[in-house]
């Protein structure tokens, strides 16, 4: 199987960083007004991370970002948690939740590491698909993870709610790329050239998310 790294190819040379520091009021006020104050301890603590994680490396941002969502959140299905087959949630509907697949994992770990100052250049919310063990033998599970790119040329770092500690991606032979995507553009195969992402589901979280205070 060809390696994760091989197939994404160069990260993009995009200089985009991370806006100003989130309006927490106002996002508290989204969480509580939408899941009652029983949200608001886990949101807290997620606070709480942010702002101890603010002055340290990016190794240690990554660490703590993904230890925190791998251990605070619980996996679940979209079905179970919202009644569709496939919803992209929210930082906020996920933290309100306490629960999320793959998608929204991704998707807490991506706006927190933004908010911490990694620039978005380095970010890449990657589609894959992921060999598992089935009752009848490997199958092969579409599965969304976040990569981090160092530099362009770097073999990037994969954080993933399925193992929790973080890999390089020539150490994740288990994954399979499609396409990967971040808020500057969309790749596919094994292009470096980035374009103005289409995805709608996406966009649609894109705008989501901003409504409730996220940059």
């Amino acid at each position: 199987m060809l390696l994760l790294a091989a197939l994404l190819g160069p990260a993009s040379l995009f200089c985009l960083t991370a806006g100003a520091g989130l309006d927490f009021d106002r996002l508290q006020q989204a969480l509580t007004s939408r899941f009652g104050p029983s949200s608001e301890p886990l949101f807290n603590d997620w606070r709480k991370m942010l702002a101890e994680g603010s002055t340290r490396s990016e190794a240690e941002k990554l660490r703590r970002v993904n230890d925190f969502f791998n251990r605070r959140i619980a996996f679940d299905d979209d079905f179970s948690i919202w009644g569709h087959s496939d919803y992209w949630a929210t930082p906020i509907e996920t933290i309100g939740n306490g629960r999320a697949d793959c998608e929204d994992f991704s998707i807490a770990k991506y706006y927190s590491l933004i908010n911490l100052g990694i620039p978005v250049a380095k970010l890449r919310l990657v589609y894959v698909k992921a060999l598992q063990n089935g009752p009848n033998g490997p199958i092969q599970q579409a599965h969304m993870v976040l990569a981090y790119y160092a530099s362009p040329s770097t073999d990037p770092l994969v954080l993933d709610n399925l193992i929790p500690d973080i890999r390089p991606a020539s150490r994740r032979t288990d994954l399979s790329p499609i396409f990967s995507f971040n808020s500057a553009g969309l790749w596919q195969g094994t292009g470096n050239q980035s374009s103005k992402s289409n995805l709608s589901r996406w966009q649609d979280l894109l705008a989501r998310a901003r409504a409730e205070g996220f940059q």
